[in-house]
């Protein structure tokens, strides 16, 4: 097996990152326009324009959808660990702020409309790695439209009268502000009918965001993950005396797994898809019915755009009735950062109801098993180290740990199932060699699409923004083809 370690030092990233650390220590609100030019000079792989006048649509998009839809009326951005360091700041009323999530970032945020404050709940230095880029590329792209804007009159912004030809409609925007038509098709669908309001917004001012980080100590960290720790053992008190298989995946594939419900209630989720007029699951359903493959993983999707759909929650209502049911304790978490926990209690499912495949001769035997299932949603970064290791310490015994997550691939495509046994942590800058638990027959016979390729190497980044062209190559070169966020700082904590 190769050795090899990737040597991905770039200078830019480094500057980068000590920049918005200095900067962070600061007690006052930091411009957040002070990082634009270092920002740019990474060449981030996600934001091949920032120092360019055109607009980066995929910057734009990838940035928006990782925070709350109301950036338009935010000016100061708060970081901390929990409810408490806020209220010591002086938020006092930090609880009475409205709850708001971005769609494709899982982490709790409140907004003040009195002072247009958004405070974002953080769980290590990874979300900073994270959440700061993510601003500093919205900000540079949200004031490249607006300089273009300039130029649009307002009868320009306008929802098209016809909805079958929007392409039409919006050709002379498109025009006036560089773009091709169907990128700006791109943010219409990705903004939805708020579509004319934000570019309204984006035209009448600049956005100038300032951020604070309140306190950036371990410490705080550390409190922030016990007060997690311990909403778990309040709901579940045995669970620090009992054997526990540690999995970080999500939350809906154990409800799934094991209640049956979308196999269940099969006729009517068709029912709702078909009343939606969604004729491309409907087709996607043909087609897995004739190949008699892969309906139960059709099922599992279809069933959550069922519950989009739905006209009444009684579909979810029942859902999580079921779930009950089953053994699967769900724990928000309220106080601290937004990372949700399922316990699982092996002697209290129902085999049954669970998905068949899982069915094995020795299935029998987890029926008289008094082991526990710590399922939590895949955490960011450092933050998973974080809690592991809290749940390491307050338990009794680890029988496993298993981690489950999307990445980014350089040798496969979307739907392929990458399965390493080599991690190259850049947080640690070790490299970690292990016998997967799973190889690719273990899973191949339950694909209708994609590859599993096992025997790869991952390598574990600091953030999504903080990656460009050279460091890609150094890592494709030295054999790392999986590129994700937490199985270094879980292997870490596996010493």
């Amino acid at each position: 097996m190769e050795r090899i370690v990737p040597r991905t030092v770039s200078d830019e990233i480094e500057l980068y990152e000590r920049t918005i650390y200095s900067l962070l220590k600061s007690t006052t609100d930091v411009q957040l326009r002070t990082l634009e030019e270092i920002h740019g000079s990474t060449n981030s792989l996600l934001h091949k324009k920032a120092r360019s006048k055109d607009i980066d649509v995929s910057a734009l998009v990838y940035a928006w959808q990782r925070l709350p839809p109301l950036m338009d009326k935010v000016e100061r951005v708060i970081l901390a660990q929990n409810e408490d360091t806020f209220q010591k700041a002086g938020y006092t009323t930090i609880q009475q702020w409205q709850v708001v999530k971005a769609p494709a970032r899982r982490r709790h945020y409140r907004y003040d409309h009195a002072q247009k404050d958004l405070s974002a709940f953080i769980a290590s230095r990874s979300d900073i790695d994270d959440l700061v880029p993510v601003l500093v590329a919205l900000q540079i792209e949200w004031n490249k439209l607006h300089n273009k804007l300039a130029h649009v009159s307002s009868t320009q912004l306008t929802e098209p009268s016809d909805e079958s030809k929007p392409k039409d409609h919006y050709k002379e925007l498109a025009e006036l502000l560089d773009l091709p038509p169907k990128e700006l098709l791109r943010l219409r669908k990705v903004w939805g009918n708020d579509f004319c309001n934000i570019l309204r917004s984006m035209q009448k001012k600049r956005m100038d965001l300032r951020i604070q980080l309140l306190n950036g100590s371990l410490v705080q960290y550390w409190r922030a993950t016990r007060i997690w720790w311990d909403e778990v053992q309040q709901q579940i008190p045995q669970v620090a005396s009992r054997p526990i298989y540690f999995i970080s995946s999500n939350t809906h594939v154990f409800p799934n797994l094991l209640t049956g419900y979308a196999q269940n209630n099969q006729q009517e989720i068709l029912r709702i898809l078909t009343d939606a007029h969604d004729h491309a699951m409907l087709a996607e359903w043909s087609s897995v019915t004739k190949a008699n493959r892969g309906i139960e993983n059709f099922l599992y999707y279809a069933f959550k755009k069922a519950q989009q759909y739905a006209n009444d929650d009684q579909l979810e209502k029942d859902f999580i009735r079921q779930v009950e049911n089953s053994g699967i304790t769900r724990i928000l978490s309220a106080q601290s950062f937004d990372v949700e926990a399922q316990v699982i209690e092996l002697d209290k499912i129902n085999y049954a109801d669970m998905d068949q495949r899982l069915i094995t001769s020795d299935t029998e035997v987890l029926q008289d098993s008094d082991a526990l299932i710590i399922n939590i949603d895949y955490p960011l970064g450092i933050a998973a180290y974080n809690l592991l290791r809290m749940i390491a310490e307050n338990t009794e015994e680890i029988l496993g740990i298993y981690i489950m997550g999307k990445a980014a691939t350089l040798n496969g495509v979307i739907g392929d199932i990458m399965i390493p046994n080599v991690v190259q942590d850049e947080h640690s800058l070790n490299t970690y060699l292990f016998q997967n638990t799973f190889v690719a027959s273990d899973l191949t016979p339950y694909l209708q699409f994609g590859t599993v390729l096992d025997n790869q190497k991952a390598v574990t980044v600091l953030g999504t923004f903080m990656q460009n062209s050279r460091i890609m190559d150094v890592i494709y070169r030295e054999g790392y083809t999986d590129i994700e966020m937490e199985a270094g700082p879980i292997s870490f904590c596996r010493m």
